[in-house]
């Protein structure tokens, strides 16, 4: 018996299929050009919103950290792994959010699936948004809860389930901002629903914060909602250009988590150096405010310029999605596109479903007006020639 035919066959099933994946390696830091194939292409897929990946200030603050603290924590957060720097991003956390408190997990992925199994156990309810991250998914599915998936942003549908199960505890959770879609979660409409039938609420802001809000502090910013929801999750590597995940809310929910939450207990923490790029990167977000006001012109300006050429597009967010359809034409368009020195790659199922491949968008603060004026252009004139 050949034990590897059966892998092989689905790779090349997924080769016939236009869904085979490969890895693109970038040849310089994540920035707003970057350098692939030895040429320097417009990166226009990126979750550095803010453009703090390489931003001199976190890495000479990082630098200052790694002489004096080393590269490793030594162990798990109650352990060894510990340190005064995962303490002060932990505290700079809370405030920015508005919160007691705030725990670092090492992903945004850990954050979710070790979260949501402490909340909820056999015999809650999740009631989890359609189009929730993977992370979101997984934690749902290891809690052992039962799991009610309600149409995508519809709070008719989300109050119905509800009804259906009265007087059980349990959870709402949805992204604050969906990856693939980039539009913005019915935050009024989730809050009310969760504390009309006393129901934890959670948001997960990886693609929220530094992004919208009039300071980019997130969902509850954008909505003036502030210090309504019970659990606000969000990732350092995105906006804030770092690694890692974090929970802001209060000293009850820190404590239970950090007894609790498994990814948290049985992982080695993340490096001093880590968490201290985050912390100024944070500081950075308050100190520089054009940052997030250029980033929200850029959406505004680009998703105009698409419109101009005939491509459909509106988003509030860095992400705007543009639809393809297939997903042979999807890869087409982008290999077309990175010719023309635009990185911009095709997402298709499972990402997305199948047939709805699309060219996800994803803007920096830094981009320039010419810039996303003649990425517009391109890609209409791309996806036209198709």
């Amino acid at each position: 018996m050949d034990k590897w035919k059966r892998m092989e066959g689905e790779l090349q099933a997924l080769r016939e299929q236009h869904l085979y994946r490969e890895i693109k390696m970038i040849q310089s830091p994540q920035r707003s050009h970057v350098r692939y194939r030895d040429r320097d292409m417009l990166m226009l897929a990126s979750n550095s919103y803010l453009d703090l990946c390489d931003e001199a200030q976190v890495k000479a603050y990082a630098a200052k950290v790694l002489m004096e603290y080393g590269t490793g924590s030594g162990g798990s957060r109650l352990t060894t792994g510990t340190g005064i720097y995962h303490i002060r991003l932990e505290d700079a956390l809370a405030r920015f959010k508005g919160r007691e408190a705030a725990i670092v997990f090492n992903t945004g992925f850990a954050a979710n699936s070790g979260v949501i199994p402490c909340l909820c156990r056999q015999g809650d309810v999740i009631y989890s948004d359609e189009l929730n991250h993977a992370s979101i998914i997984d934690g749902c599915r290891q809690s052992r809860a039962e799991t009610v998936v309600y149409r995508h942003n519809d709070m008719a549908d989300l109050e119905r389930k509800i009804r259906e199960r009265p007087g059980r505890q349990g959870l709402i959770v949805s992204d604050g901002v969906f990856s693939m879609d980039g539009d913005i979660v019915d935050l009024p409409g989730l809050v009310e629903l969760a504390d009309a039938y006393g129901l934890l609420s959670m948001i997960d802001e990886a693609h929220a914060t530094g992004v919208i809000g009039a300071t980019g502090r997130g969902c509850e910013e954008h909505f003036r909602m502030e210090g309504r929801v019970d659990v606000l999750m969000g990732t350092l590597s995105k906006a804030i250009g770092a690694e890692g995940g974090y929970v802001c809310g209060s000293h009850t929910l820190t404590e239970y988590l950090k007894n609790k939450a498994r990814s948290y207990i049985f992982s080695t923490s993340l490096s001093p150096v880590t968490m201290a790029a985050a912390k100024r990167a944070l500081e950075l977000i308050e100190e520089e405010p054009w940052r997030v006001e250029r980033l929200q012109e850029n959406i505004s300006f680009f998703c105009g310029r698409l419109r101009e050429h005939g491509v459909e597009a509106a988003s509030e967010t860095a992400i705007i999605p543009i639809r393809i359809g297939e997903e042979e034409k999807a890869v087409k368009v982008s290999e077309r596109l990175l010719e023309q020195g635009f990185f911009i790659p095709a997402i298709r199922y499972p990402t997305v479903k199948k047939g709805e491949a699309m060219l996800r968008a994803a803007l920096m603060a830094t981009h320039t007006k010419e810039e996303l004026a003649a990425a517009a252009a391109a890609i209409a004139r791309t996806i036209a020639l198709a």
